[in-house]
Protein backbone atom coordinates (compact mmCIF):
# COMPACT_ATOMS: atom_id res chain seq x y z
CA UNK A 1 0.00 0.00 0.00
CA UNK A 2 1.37 3.43 -0.97
CA UNK A 3 0.84 6.38 1.37
CA UNK A 4 1.42 9.91 0.11
CA UNK A 5 0.79 13.46 1.25
CA UNK A 6 1.52 16.94 -0.10
CA UNK A 7 3.63 19.00 2.32
CA UNK A 8 5.85 21.46 0.37
CA UNK A 9 7.38 23.27 3.36
CA UNK A 10 7.97 20.26 5.61
CA UNK A 11 11.49 19.15 6.51
CA UNK A 12 10.32 15.71 7.61
CA UNK A 13 7.09 13.73 7.33
CA UNK A 14 6.46 10.44 9.11
CA UNK A 15 3.74 7.85 8.69
CA UNK A 16 2.42 6.43 11.96
CA UNK A 17 0.63 3.07 12.03
CA UNK A 18 -0.15 1.92 15.58
CA UNK A 19 2.98 2.84 17.56
CA UNK A 20 5.35 2.58 14.59
CA UNK A 21 6.65 5.80 13.02
CA UNK A 22 8.23 5.45 9.59
CA UNK A 23 10.02 8.30 7.73
CA UNK A 24 8.55 9.16 4.33
CA UNK A 25 10.57 10.11 1.26
CA UNK A 26 10.25 13.52 -0.36
CA UNK A 27 9.61 13.63 -4.11
CA UNK A 28 10.56 16.46 -6.49
CA UNK A 29 6.95 17.65 -6.64
CA UNK A 30 6.73 18.27 -2.86
CA UNK A 31 4.80 15.06 -2.24
CA UNK A 32 6.00 12.60 0.39
CA UNK A 33 5.66 8.85 -0.28
CA UNK A 34 6.18 5.49 1.38
CA UNK A 35 5.20 1.89 0.57
CA UNK A 36 3.94 -0.33 3.40
CA UNK A 37 3.47 -3.90 2.22
CA UNK A 38 1.18 -5.17 4.98
CA UNK A 39 -1.17 -2.14 5.10
CA UNK A 40 -4.55 -2.31 3.39
CA UNK A 41 -8.25 -1.54 3.77
CA UNK A 42 -9.14 -1.07 7.41
CA UNK A 43 -5.64 0.09 8.42
CA UNK A 44 -5.64 3.16 10.69
CA UNK A 45 -2.83 5.68 10.26
CA UNK A 46 -1.61 9.23 10.90
CA UNK A 47 0.96 11.64 9.52
CA UNK A 48 3.46 13.63 11.56
CA UNK A 49 4.86 16.80 9.98
CA UNK A 50 8.20 18.05 11.36
CA UNK A 51 7.71 16.02 14.52
CA UNK A 52 4.15 17.24 15.13
CA UNK A 53 1.43 15.40 16.99
CA UNK A 54 -0.38 12.79 14.87
CA UNK A 55 -2.47 14.43 12.14
CA UNK A 56 -5.18 12.87 9.95
CA UNK A 57 -4.60 12.52 6.22
CA UNK A 58 -5.92 15.58 4.30
CA UNK A 59 -7.36 13.10 1.78
CA UNK A 60 -8.60 10.62 4.35
CA UNK A 61 -11.45 8.51 3.00
CA UNK A 62 -12.79 7.69 6.45
CA UNK A 63 -12.51 9.24 9.91
CA UNK A 64 -14.25 6.62 12.06
CA UNK A 65 -13.71 8.65 15.24
CA UNK A 66 -14.21 12.09 13.74
CA UNK A 67 -11.74 14.75 12.56
CA UNK A 68 -9.50 14.43 15.62
CA UNK A 69 -9.07 10.68 15.23
CA UNK A 70 -6.96 8.51 12.97
CA UNK A 71 -7.56 8.05 9.25
CA UNK A 72 -8.64 4.67 7.90
CA UNK A 73 -7.93 3.17 4.48
CA UNK A 74 -11.06 2.56 2.40
CA UNK A 75 -11.28 0.12 -0.48
CA UNK A 76 -13.44 2.14 -2.86
CA UNK A 77 -13.78 -0.84 -5.21
CA UNK A 78 -15.19 -3.20 -2.58
CA UNK A 79 -18.81 -2.03 -2.67
CA UNK A 80 -21.07 -3.99 -5.03
CA UNK A 81 -23.07 -1.50 -7.04
CA UNK A 82 -26.27 -2.52 -8.83
CA UNK A 83 -26.74 0.66 -10.89
CA UNK A 84 -24.71 -0.24 -13.99
CA UNK A 85 -27.57 0.76 -16.32
CA UNK A 86 -28.55 3.86 -14.37
CA UNK A 87 -28.86 7.20 -16.16
CA UNK A 88 -30.12 10.33 -14.43
CA UNK A 89 -32.80 12.46 -16.04
CA UNK A 90 -31.93 15.74 -17.76
CA UNK A 91 -31.85 18.63 -15.34
CA UNK A 92 -34.48 20.41 -17.43
CA UNK A 93 -37.07 17.84 -16.32
CA UNK A 94 -35.92 17.64 -12.71
CA UNK A 95 -37.79 18.18 -9.46
CA UNK A 96 -35.16 18.34 -6.70
CA UNK A 97 -35.71 17.48 -3.03
CA UNK A 98 -33.14 18.77 -0.52
CA UNK A 99 -32.48 16.72 2.61
CA UNK A 100 -30.29 16.96 5.71
CA UNK A 101 -29.30 13.45 6.73
CA UNK A 102 -29.26 14.15 10.48
CA UNK A 103 -32.82 15.50 10.62
CA UNK A 104 -34.49 13.75 7.67
CA UNK A 105 -35.24 10.73 9.86
CA UNK A 106 -35.40 10.04 13.59
CA UNK A 107 -32.21 7.93 13.36
CA UNK A 108 -30.35 10.51 11.29
CA UNK A 109 -28.34 8.04 9.18
CA UNK A 110 -27.78 7.18 5.54
CA UNK A 111 -29.41 3.80 6.14
CA UNK A 112 -32.54 5.27 7.67
CA UNK A 113 -32.95 7.70 4.77
CA UNK A 114 -33.33 4.73 2.39
CA UNK A 115 -36.63 3.83 4.07
CA UNK A 116 -38.12 7.19 3.03
CA UNK A 117 -37.27 6.97 -0.67
CA UNK A 118 -40.65 5.48 -1.68
CA UNK A 119 -42.29 8.64 -0.30
CA UNK A 120 -40.15 10.77 -2.62
CA UNK A 121 -41.02 8.57 -5.60
CA UNK A 122 -44.74 8.86 -4.85
CA UNK A 123 -44.34 12.62 -4.55
CA UNK A 124 -42.81 12.80 -8.04
CA UNK A 125 -39.25 13.76 -7.11
CA UNK A 126 -36.51 13.02 -9.65
CA UNK A 127 -33.36 14.17 -7.78
CA UNK A 128 -32.40 14.02 -4.11
CA UNK A 129 -29.98 16.76 -3.05
CA UNK A 130 -28.05 15.88 0.10
CA UNK A 131 -26.66 18.65 2.29
CA UNK A 132 -22.88 18.34 2.92
CA UNK A 133 -21.74 15.06 4.46
CA UNK A 134 -17.96 15.62 4.61
CA UNK A 135 -16.59 14.91 8.09
CA UNK A 136 -17.12 17.76 10.55
CA UNK A 137 -16.55 18.27 14.27
CA UNK A 138 -19.17 16.79 16.59
CA UNK A 139 -22.20 14.58 16.19
CA UNK A 140 -24.54 17.17 14.66
CA UNK A 141 -24.30 20.13 12.29
CA UNK A 142 -25.47 21.41 8.94
CA UNK A 143 -22.31 20.10 7.25
CA UNK A 144 -20.97 23.43 5.99
CA UNK A 145 -18.17 23.27 8.56
CA UNK A 146 -16.58 20.17 7.04
CA UNK A 147 -12.85 19.66 7.56
CA UNK A 148 -12.12 16.20 6.09
CA UNK A 149 -13.61 16.69 2.65
CA UNK A 150 -12.96 13.15 1.37
CA UNK A 151 -14.55 11.35 4.34
CA UNK A 152 -18.35 10.87 4.70
CA UNK A 153 -19.44 11.80 8.22
CA UNK A 154 -18.93 8.85 10.57
CA UNK A 155 -22.12 9.52 12.58
CA UNK A 156 -24.23 9.24 9.42
CA UNK A 157 -22.78 5.86 8.48
CA UNK A 158 -19.43 6.47 6.82
CA UNK A 159 -18.42 5.48 3.26
CA UNK A 160 -20.37 2.21 3.09
CA UNK A 161 -23.56 3.80 4.35
CA UNK A 162 -23.37 6.64 1.83
CA UNK A 163 -22.82 4.21 -1.06
CA UNK A 164 -25.83 2.16 0.02
CA UNK A 165 -27.98 5.31 0.03
CA UNK A 166 -26.85 6.44 -3.44
CA UNK A 167 -27.31 2.93 -4.83
CA UNK A 168 -30.79 2.73 -3.31
CA UNK A 169 -31.73 6.10 -4.80
CA UNK A 170 -30.78 4.82 -8.24
CA UNK A 171 -32.79 1.63 -7.67
CA UNK A 172 -35.79 3.87 -6.96
CA UNK A 173 -35.20 5.94 -10.10
CA UNK A 174 -33.84 8.95 -8.20
CA UNK A 175 -30.76 10.92 -9.19
CA UNK A 176 -28.54 12.17 -6.34
CA UNK A 177 -26.79 15.53 -5.99
CA UNK A 178 -24.27 16.23 -3.22
CA UNK A 179 -23.81 19.67 -1.70
CA UNK A 180 -20.07 20.43 -1.41
CA UNK A 181 -18.29 23.37 0.21
CA UNK A 182 -15.24 24.71 -1.61
CA UNK A 183 -15.22 28.26 -0.19
CA UNK A 184 -14.04 27.57 3.38
CA UNK A 185 -13.45 24.85 5.95
CA UNK A 186 -14.83 24.55 9.46
CA UNK A 187 -13.32 26.27 12.51
CA UNK A 188 -12.54 23.08 14.43
CA UNK A 189 -10.50 20.08 13.31
CA UNK A 190 -9.08 21.80 10.21
CA UNK A 191 -5.49 20.61 9.88
CA UNK A 192 -4.89 21.55 6.22
CA UNK A 193 -2.65 24.56 7.12
CA UNK A 194 -0.33 22.16 8.97
CA UNK A 195 0.49 20.47 5.66
CA UNK A 196 0.72 23.30 3.14
CA UNK A 197 -0.52 26.68 1.84
CA UNK A 198 -4.14 25.68 1.33
CA UNK A 199 -5.19 29.16 2.51
CA UNK A 200 -4.05 32.60 1.44
CA UNK A 201 -3.90 35.88 3.37
CA UNK A 202 -4.17 37.75 0.04
CA UNK A 203 -7.97 37.52 0.20
CA UNK A 204 -10.52 37.17 2.98
CA UNK A 205 -13.98 35.64 3.23
CA UNK A 206 -16.70 35.86 5.92
CA UNK A 207 -15.02 32.84 7.49
CA UNK A 208 -11.44 34.15 7.48
CA UNK A 209 -8.58 33.73 4.96
CA UNK A 210 -9.67 32.47 1.58
CA UNK A 211 -8.63 29.20 0.04
CA UNK A 212 -5.55 29.55 -2.15
CA UNK A 213 -6.94 29.19 -5.66
CA UNK A 214 -4.77 31.83 -7.34
CA UNK A 215 -1.52 32.28 -5.41
CA UNK A 216 1.80 30.42 -5.17
CA UNK A 217 1.33 26.64 -4.83
CA UNK A 218 -2.32 26.98 -5.86
CA UNK A 219 -2.00 24.24 -8.52
CA UNK A 220 -1.99 21.56 -5.83
CA UNK A 221 -4.72 23.28 -3.84
CA UNK A 222 -6.93 23.24 -6.92
CA UNK A 223 -5.99 19.61 -7.48
CA UNK A 224 -7.16 18.80 -3.93
CA UNK A 225 -10.63 20.24 -4.54
CA UNK A 226 -11.04 19.03 -8.13
CA UNK A 227 -10.03 15.52 -7.11
CA UNK A 228 -12.55 15.71 -4.30
CA UNK A 229 -15.35 16.60 -6.73
CA UNK A 230 -14.36 13.80 -9.11
CA UNK A 231 -14.21 11.30 -6.23
CA UNK A 232 -17.85 11.92 -5.25
CA UNK A 233 -19.00 11.49 -8.83
CA UNK A 234 -16.79 8.52 -9.70
CA UNK A 235 -16.45 6.50 -6.48
CA UNK A 236 -19.79 7.31 -4.85
CA UNK A 237 -21.82 7.46 -8.11
CA UNK A 238 -23.34 10.86 -7.41
CA UNK A 239 -25.11 12.37 -10.41
CA UNK A 240 -24.16 15.93 -9.63
CA UNK A 241 -22.74 18.46 -7.22
CA UNK A 242 -24.14 21.65 -5.76
CA UNK A 243 -21.34 24.14 -5.03
CA UNK A 244 -21.96 26.25 -1.94
CA UNK A 245 -21.66 30.06 -2.14
CA UNK A 246 -19.25 30.40 -5.05
CA UNK A 247 -19.40 34.20 -4.64
CA UNK A 248 -17.15 33.64 -1.60
CA UNK A 249 -14.47 31.94 -3.73
CA UNK A 250 -11.87 34.59 -4.51
CA UNK A 251 -9.89 33.76 -7.64
CA UNK A 252 -8.20 36.27 -9.94
CA UNK A 253 -6.76 33.65 -12.30
CA UNK A 254 -7.29 33.79 -16.05
CA UNK A 255 -8.46 30.17 -15.86
CA UNK A 256 -10.56 30.12 -12.70
CA UNK A 257 -10.88 27.18 -10.36
CA UNK A 258 -14.60 26.99 -11.11
CA UNK A 259 -13.98 26.74 -14.85
CA UNK A 260 -11.33 24.08 -14.25
CA UNK A 261 -13.73 22.11 -12.07
CA UNK A 262 -16.55 22.25 -14.63
CA UNK A 263 -14.16 21.20 -17.40
CA UNK A 264 -12.88 18.20 -15.45
CA UNK A 265 -16.42 17.10 -14.59
CA UNK A 266 -17.25 17.26 -18.31
CA UNK A 267 -14.25 15.04 -19.03
CA UNK A 268 -15.37 12.54 -16.40
CA UNK A 269 -18.91 12.61 -17.81
CA UNK A 270 -17.60 11.67 -21.22
CA UNK A 271 -15.43 8.91 -19.76
CA UNK A 272 -18.21 7.39 -17.63
CA UNK A 273 -20.96 7.89 -20.21
CA UNK A 274 -23.31 9.26 -17.51
CA UNK A 275 -25.20 12.53 -17.15
CA UNK A 276 -23.42 14.65 -14.53
CA UNK A 277 -24.42 18.14 -13.45
CA UNK A 278 -22.81 20.95 -11.48
CA UNK A 279 -25.11 23.50 -9.83
CA UNK A 280 -23.73 26.63 -8.19
CA UNK A 281 -25.06 28.87 -5.44
CA UNK A 282 -24.27 32.54 -6.07
CA UNK A 283 -25.93 35.79 -4.99
CA UNK A 284 -24.17 37.91 -7.62
CA UNK A 285 -26.94 37.63 -10.25
CA UNK A 286 -24.18 37.07 -12.78
CA UNK A 287 -25.14 35.00 -15.85
CA UNK A 288 -21.49 34.12 -16.40
CA UNK A 289 -22.01 31.42 -13.76
CA UNK A 290 -24.01 29.34 -16.25
CA UNK A 291 -22.64 30.60 -19.54
CA UNK A 292 -20.28 28.20 -21.38
CA UNK A 293 -16.56 28.78 -21.10
CA UNK A 294 -16.44 29.70 -24.78
CA UNK A 295 -18.47 32.81 -23.86
CA UNK A 296 -16.34 33.67 -20.84
CA UNK A 297 -18.51 31.81 -18.35
CA UNK A 298 -17.92 29.25 -15.60
CA UNK A 299 -19.93 26.61 -17.50
CA UNK A 300 -22.10 25.51 -14.57
CA UNK A 301 -25.23 23.58 -15.52
CA UNK A 302 -27.50 25.65 -13.29
CA UNK A 303 -27.53 28.23 -10.52
CA UNK A 304 -29.72 28.80 -7.46
CA UNK A 305 -31.75 32.01 -7.77
CA UNK A 306 -32.47 33.85 -4.53
CA UNK A 307 -34.40 36.59 -6.32
CA UNK A 308 -37.19 34.14 -7.19
CA UNK A 309 -37.47 33.07 -3.56
CA UNK A 310 -37.36 36.61 -2.20
CA UNK A 311 -40.04 37.77 -4.63
CA UNK A 312 -42.44 34.96 -3.72
CA UNK A 313 -41.69 35.05 0.02
CA UNK A 314 -42.12 38.79 0.46
CA UNK A 315 -45.47 38.87 -1.39
CA UNK A 316 -46.80 35.92 0.60
CA UNK A 317 -45.59 37.05 4.03
CA UNK A 318 -45.41 40.83 3.75
CA UNK A 319 -41.88 40.78 5.22
CA UNK A 320 -39.74 43.75 4.19
CA UNK A 321 -36.75 43.55 6.55
CA UNK A 322 -33.14 42.80 5.58
CA UNK A 323 -32.76 41.75 1.96
CA UNK A 324 -36.55 41.54 1.63
CA UNK A 325 -36.52 45.34 1.57
CA UNK A 326 -35.69 45.05 -2.15
CA UNK A 327 -38.85 43.05 -2.81
CA UNK A 328 -42.52 42.89 -1.86
CA UNK A 329 -44.30 44.11 -4.99
CA UNK A 330 -46.28 41.85 -7.28
CA UNK A 331 -44.42 43.68 -10.05
CA UNK A 332 -41.19 42.10 -8.74
CA UNK A 333 -42.84 38.70 -8.64
CA UNK A 334 -44.05 39.15 -12.22
CA UNK A 335 -40.45 39.79 -13.28
CA UNK A 336 -39.20 36.75 -11.32
CA UNK A 337 -41.64 34.45 -13.11
CA UNK A 338 -40.20 35.31 -16.51
CA UNK A 339 -36.59 36.15 -15.60
CA UNK A 340 -34.49 34.60 -12.79
CA UNK A 341 -32.90 37.91 -11.79
CA UNK A 342 -35.23 40.63 -10.58
CA UNK A 343 -32.10 42.71 -10.06
CA UNK A 344 -30.33 42.67 -13.41
CA UNK A 345 -28.53 46.01 -13.32
CA UNK A 346 -31.18 47.65 -11.16
CA UNK A 347 -30.37 49.69 -8.05
CA UNK A 348 -30.68 47.67 -4.83
CA UNK A 349 -31.76 49.57 -1.72
CA UNK A 350 -30.46 46.78 0.49
CA UNK A 351 -27.02 46.86 -1.14
CA UNK A 352 -27.01 50.60 -1.87
CA UNK A 353 -25.71 49.99 -5.39
CA UNK A 354 -26.68 48.50 -8.73
CA UNK A 355 -26.84 44.74 -8.66
CA UNK A 356 -26.72 42.00 -11.29
CA UNK A 357 -26.84 41.93 -15.05
CA UNK A 358 -29.45 40.59 -17.53
CA UNK A 359 -29.40 36.82 -18.14
CA UNK A 360 -29.99 37.36 -21.85
CA UNK A 361 -30.41 34.24 -23.96
CA UNK A 362 -30.45 31.75 -21.08
CA UNK A 363 -33.13 29.14 -20.45
CA UNK A 364 -35.15 28.74 -17.29
CA UNK A 365 -33.67 25.27 -16.80
CA UNK A 366 -30.34 26.95 -16.02
CA UNK A 367 -31.79 28.22 -12.72
CA UNK A 368 -33.12 26.53 -9.60
CA UNK A 369 -36.17 28.03 -7.86
CA UNK A 370 -37.46 27.29 -4.37
CA UNK A 371 -40.06 28.37 -1.86
CA UNK A 372 -37.91 27.02 0.97
CA UNK A 373 -34.38 25.70 1.42
CA UNK A 374 -31.95 25.16 4.29
CA UNK A 375 -30.66 28.75 4.19
CA UNK A 376 -34.01 30.49 3.92
CA UNK A 377 -35.29 28.52 6.92
CA UNK A 378 -32.22 28.02 9.08
CA UNK A 379 -31.06 31.60 8.70
CA UNK A 380 -34.25 32.87 10.30
CA UNK A 381 -34.20 33.46 14.04
CA UNK A 382 -36.45 30.48 14.83
CA UNK A 383 -36.09 28.44 11.65
CA UNK A 384 -39.65 29.23 10.57
CA UNK A 385 -41.13 27.42 7.59
CA UNK A 386 -43.57 29.08 5.21
CA UNK A 387 -46.41 27.18 6.93
CA UNK A 388 -45.48 28.93 10.19
CA UNK A 389 -45.73 32.36 8.56
CA UNK A 390 -48.78 32.25 6.28
CA UNK A 391 -52.08 30.43 5.92
CA UNK A 392 -52.26 27.09 4.09
CA UNK A 393 -54.04 28.90 1.25
CA UNK A 394 -51.14 31.28 0.70
CA UNK A 395 -48.59 28.47 1.10
CA UNK A 396 -50.38 26.64 -1.73
CA UNK A 397 -49.98 29.67 -3.98
CA UNK A 398 -46.25 29.73 -3.25
CA UNK A 399 -45.89 26.04 -4.05
CA UNK A 400 -47.71 26.51 -7.36
CA UNK A 401 -45.54 29.47 -8.36
CA UNK A 402 -42.34 27.46 -7.84
CA UNK A 403 -43.46 24.08 -9.16
CA UNK A 404 -45.13 25.54 -12.26
CA UNK A 405 -42.38 28.06 -12.98
CA UNK A 406 -40.06 27.85 -16.02
CA UNK A 407 -37.19 27.05 -13.64
CA UNK A 408 -35.98 23.81 -12.03
CA UNK A 409 -38.00 23.49 -8.80
CA UNK A 410 -36.44 22.48 -5.49
CA UNK A 411 -38.33 21.44 -2.34
CA UNK A 412 -36.92 21.28 1.18
CA UNK A 413 -37.57 18.20 3.30
CA UNK A 414 -41.05 18.16 4.83
CA UNK A 415 -42.25 21.18 2.88
CA UNK A 416 -44.69 19.05 0.93
CA UNK A 417 -46.82 18.22 3.98
CA UNK A 418 -46.32 21.52 5.87
CA UNK A 419 -44.34 19.74 8.56
CA UNK A 420 -44.53 21.47 11.93
CA UNK A 421 -40.82 20.96 12.66
CA UNK A 422 -38.71 24.10 12.14
CA UNK A 423 -35.24 23.89 10.65
CA UNK A 424 -32.86 25.69 12.96
CA UNK A 425 -29.10 26.18 12.93
CA UNK A 426 -27.27 23.65 15.11
CA UNK A 427 -23.67 22.69 15.88
CA UNK A 428 -21.86 20.49 18.39
CA UNK A 429 -19.03 22.47 19.98
CA UNK A 430 -19.79 21.45 23.58
CA UNK A 431 -16.11 20.78 24.31
CA UNK A 432 -15.07 24.18 22.91
CA UNK A 433 -17.00 26.75 24.97
CA UNK A 434 -15.30 29.79 23.42
CA UNK A 435 -16.21 28.66 19.92
CA UNK A 436 -19.75 27.74 20.99
CA UNK A 437 -20.15 31.22 22.53
CA UNK A 438 -18.82 32.93 19.40
CA UNK A 439 -21.28 31.03 17.18
CA UNK A 440 -24.20 31.79 19.49
CA UNK A 441 -23.42 35.51 19.72
CA UNK A 442 -22.67 35.78 16.00
CA UNK A 443 -26.08 34.38 15.13
CA UNK A 444 -27.82 36.89 17.37
CA UNK A 445 -25.92 39.82 15.90
CA UNK A 446 -26.67 38.65 12.35
CA UNK A 447 -30.41 38.60 12.97
CA UNK A 448 -30.51 42.18 14.26
CA UNK A 449 -30.59 43.27 10.60
CA UNK A 450 -34.03 41.69 10.26
CA UNK A 451 -35.36 43.21 13.46
CA UNK A 452 -35.71 39.84 15.14
CA UNK A 453 -35.43 39.62 18.92
CA UNK A 454 -32.05 38.08 19.88
CA UNK A 455 -33.81 36.23 22.70
CA UNK A 456 -35.79 34.32 20.05
CA UNK A 457 -32.63 32.78 18.61
CA UNK A 458 -32.17 29.23 19.92
CA UNK A 459 -28.75 28.19 21.14
CA UNK A 460 -27.09 26.44 18.15
CA UNK A 461 -25.10 24.22 20.52
CA UNK A 462 -28.11 22.93 22.47
CA UNK A 463 -29.08 19.40 21.51
CA UNK A 464 -32.72 20.46 21.75
CA UNK A 465 -32.20 22.78 18.77
CA UNK A 466 -31.11 19.78 16.71
CA UNK A 467 -33.88 17.49 17.95
CA UNK A 468 -36.51 20.16 17.33
CA UNK A 469 -35.45 20.24 13.67
CA UNK A 470 -36.08 16.54 12.98
CA UNK A 471 -39.00 15.84 10.66
CA UNK A 472 -42.23 14.61 12.21
CA UNK A 473 -43.16 11.99 9.63
CA UNK A 474 -46.33 10.96 11.48
CA UNK A 475 -47.99 14.21 10.35
CA UNK A 476 -47.75 13.48 6.63
CA UNK A 477 -50.92 11.38 6.49
CA UNK A 478 -53.23 13.35 8.78
CA UNK A 479 -55.54 16.37 8.56
CA UNK A 480 -54.34 19.48 6.73
CA UNK A 481 -50.85 17.97 6.32
CA UNK A 482 -52.24 15.23 4.08
CA UNK A 483 -54.15 17.85 2.10
CA UNK A 484 -50.99 19.83 1.46
CA UNK A 485 -49.18 16.64 0.40
CA UNK A 486 -51.91 15.94 -2.17
CA UNK A 487 -51.56 19.52 -3.45
CA UNK A 488 -47.82 19.07 -4.01
CA UNK A 489 -48.39 15.71 -5.71
CA UNK A 490 -50.99 17.28 -8.00
CA UNK A 491 -48.67 20.16 -8.92
CA UNK A 492 -45.76 17.84 -9.73
CA UNK A 493 -47.99 15.56 -11.82
CA UNK A 494 -49.25 18.61 -13.68
CA UNK A 495 -45.69 19.74 -14.36
CA UNK A 496 -44.77 16.38 -15.83
CA UNK A 497 -47.99 16.10 -17.86
CA UNK A 498 -47.82 19.29 -19.93
CA UNK A 499 -44.91 20.18 -22.19
CA UNK A 500 -45.62 23.84 -21.57
CA UNK A 501 -44.61 23.43 -17.92
CA UNK A 502 -41.22 21.86 -18.67
CA UNK A 503 -40.46 24.25 -21.53
CA UNK A 504 -37.55 26.34 -20.27
CA UNK A 505 -37.88 29.06 -22.92
CA UNK A 506 -38.31 32.31 -21.01
CA UNK A 507 -39.33 34.24 -24.13
CA UNK A 508 -42.68 32.41 -24.20
CA UNK A 509 -43.55 33.44 -20.64
CA UNK A 510 -45.84 36.45 -20.20
CA UNK A 511 -47.14 37.99 -16.99
CA UNK A 512 -50.00 40.39 -16.18
CA UNK A 513 -50.76 41.84 -12.77
CA UNK A 514 -52.59 44.49 -10.79
CA UNK A 515 -50.74 45.81 -7.75
CA UNK A 516 -53.85 47.38 -6.22
CA UNK A 517 -56.14 44.43 -6.82
CA UNK A 518 -53.38 41.97 -5.83
CA UNK A 519 -53.54 39.49 -8.68
CA UNK A 520 -51.03 37.94 -11.06
CA UNK A 521 -51.55 35.92 -14.25
CA UNK A 522 -48.72 33.92 -15.79
CA UNK A 523 -48.91 32.53 -19.31
CA UNK A 524 -46.51 29.72 -20.12
CA UNK A 525 -47.31 29.11 -23.73
CA UNK A 526 -50.71 27.39 -23.69
CA UNK A 527 -50.77 27.10 -19.86
CA UNK A 528 -52.22 29.87 -17.70
CA UNK A 529 -51.59 30.19 -13.95
CA UNK A 530 -53.77 32.76 -12.16
CA UNK A 531 -53.07 33.89 -8.58
CA UNK A 532 -55.22 36.04 -6.30
CA UNK A 533 -53.22 37.34 -3.33
CA UNK A 534 -56.10 39.37 -1.89
CA UNK A 535 -56.55 38.06 1.64
CA UNK A 536 -60.02 39.53 2.17
CA UNK A 537 -63.31 38.24 0.79
CA UNK A 538 -62.94 39.98 -2.55
CA UNK A 539 -62.72 37.74 -5.52
CA UNK A 540 -60.44 38.40 -8.45
CA UNK A 541 -62.17 39.33 -11.73
CA UNK A 542 -59.93 39.91 -14.70
CA UNK A 543 -60.11 39.61 -18.46
CA UNK A 544 -57.75 36.96 -19.84
CA UNK A 545 -56.95 35.39 -23.15
CA UNK A 546 -58.90 32.16 -23.85
CA UNK A 547 -58.06 29.96 -20.92
CA UNK A 548 -58.83 26.39 -21.98
CA UNK A 549 -60.14 24.19 -19.21
CA UNK A 550 -59.52 24.37 -15.47
CA UNK A 551 -57.11 21.56 -14.54
CA UNK A 552 -56.24 22.44 -10.94
CA UNK A 553 -57.38 24.95 -8.33
CA UNK A 554 -56.48 25.44 -4.69
CA UNK A 555 -60.06 26.50 -3.84
CA UNK A 556 -63.57 25.95 -5.10
CA UNK A 557 -65.36 28.88 -6.67
CA UNK A 558 -63.28 29.45 -9.81
CA UNK A 559 -65.45 30.54 -12.72
CA UNK A 560 -64.90 31.57 -16.32
CA UNK A 561 -67.43 33.53 -18.33
CA UNK A 562 -66.05 33.96 -21.83
CA UNK A 563 -62.67 35.52 -21.15
CA UNK A 564 -63.66 36.90 -17.74
CA UNK A 565 -61.98 34.96 -14.93
CA UNK A 566 -63.18 35.01 -11.31
CA UNK A 567 -60.98 33.59 -8.57
CA UNK A 568 -61.57 33.37 -4.79
CA UNK A 569 -59.33 35.28 -2.39
CA UNK A 570 -55.96 33.68 -1.54
CA UNK A 571 -56.12 31.08 -4.28
CA UNK A 572 -54.46 29.87 -7.46
CA UNK A 573 -55.90 28.14 -10.53
CA UNK A 574 -54.31 26.50 -13.55
CA UNK A 575 -55.80 26.27 -17.04
CA UNK A 576 -54.61 24.13 -19.94
CA UNK A 577 -55.77 23.32 -23.47
CA UNK A 578 -58.30 20.56 -23.95
CA UNK A 579 -56.57 17.20 -24.30
CA UNK A 580 -56.36 15.95 -27.87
Amino acid sequence: MQFKVWAPFAKTVELQISAARVPMERQNNDWWLIEVADAGPGTDYWFRVDGSEPLPDPRSGWQPEGPLGSSRIVDQAAFRWTDEQWQARPLSSAVIYEIHIGTFTREGTFEAAIEKLPHLVDLGITYVEIMPVAEFKGARGWGYDGVDLYAPHHVYGGPAGLKRLVNACHEHGLGVILDVVYNHLGPSGNFLPRFGPYFSARHTTPWGPSLNFDGPYSDEVRRYFCDNALMWLRDYHFDGLRLDAIHAIVDTSAMTFLEQLATEVDELKAHLGRHLVVIAESDLNDPRVVRPWQMGGYDMDAQWSDDIHHSVHSVLTGEREGYYSDFGLIADLAVAMRRPYVYAGRHSTFRQRRHGRPPTGLRGSSFVAFLQNHDQLGNRARGDRICHLVSPDRAKIGAALVLLSPFVPLLFQGEEWSVSSPFQYFVDFADEPDLARAVREGRREEFALFGWNPDDVPDPNAIETFQRSKLNWSEASVDEHAGMLRWYQDLIRLRSKYNGLTDGRLEVVNTYFDEDEQWLVIERGPITIACNFAADRRGMRVECVPLGRLVLASKNGVSVDGNLLSLPADSVAVFAPDEG
